[in-house]
């Protein structure tokens, strides 16, 4: 059956000698995994760069209920990025989001508000000028609401995260209050070992929440790339 859905690039591994089977993030129906053949090839009528973490995609698929890989009938970038590829923190931030939505992204059903915000985040990224340093530590933040475990305040956050062991420092206290519910562009300048202390509190958060979480391996590289 032909379905239209928006969709997000999450990842994709490669399949054969010129083919991929690509995860995507559709609104229509959740995370899913589709087959473009020859895509790695010269003369593909789909180029490989369609397929890029992140990409926005319009898309026209082959959906069969209970089938674990589909196929693309359809495809366009419905959003050429500007900076995000261009400009290596950017690109930096980019790595570290995609690997969130891999690891929190496992439902195959629905959630259009949970997508909406993926995708006003990455367009709010992209078009960003300057002062998007907070940027990853807010998404984090936000995305907790889409995931069910938002605290209401900090210190709710505090208490149940020194039940397992993970104090709350003064500056990321400090720095998470400020925060606290403010849009991307309304993000103060705070200093960059706040940021990191939020960081790594707000991933420690996701563990305590979702068991198979593990570890960010792009953090490092971020730590260092964000000044």
């Amino acid at each position: 059956m032909l379905s239209k859905t928006q969709g997000i690039v999450i990842n994709y591994v490669k399949y054969k000698e010129s083919s991929i089977i690509a995860k995507i993030y559709t609104k229509e129906f959740g995370i899913q995994s589709y087959i473009e053949n020859g895509v790695r090839s010269a003369r593909a009528k789909n180029k490989i760069a369609l397929f890029q973490p992140l990409t926005l995609l319009d898309l026209v698929i082959y959906h069969k209920k209970g089938k674990d890989i589909h196929r693309i009938a359809e495809i366009k970038c419905n959003h050429p990025f500007e900076t995000i590829p261009y400009e290596i923190a950017k690109s930096s931030v980019a790595i570290f989001v995609t690997e969130i939505l891999t690891k929190t992204l496992r439902e195959e059903t629905p959630n259009e508000q949970l997508f909406d915000f993926v995708e006003e985040s990455i367009l709010w990224l992209d078009g960003a000028n300057k002062h998007f340093e907070c940027f990853h530590i807010q998404f984090l933040l936000a995305m907790t609401a889409y995931l069910g475990f938002l605290p209401e305040t900090v210190e709710e956050m505090e208490e149940e995260l020194s039940l397992y062991g993970y104090p709350l420092t003064k500056g990321a206290k400090a720095g998470l209050q400020l925060l606290w519910g403010l849009e991307y562009g309304d993000a103060p300048r705070i200093d960059r070992h706040s940021r990191n202390e939020m960081v790594e509190i707000l991933l420690h958060w996701y563990k305590i929440h979702l068991e198979t979480f593990g570890e960010i391996k792009s953090l490092a590289v971020l730590k260092e790339i964000l000044h």
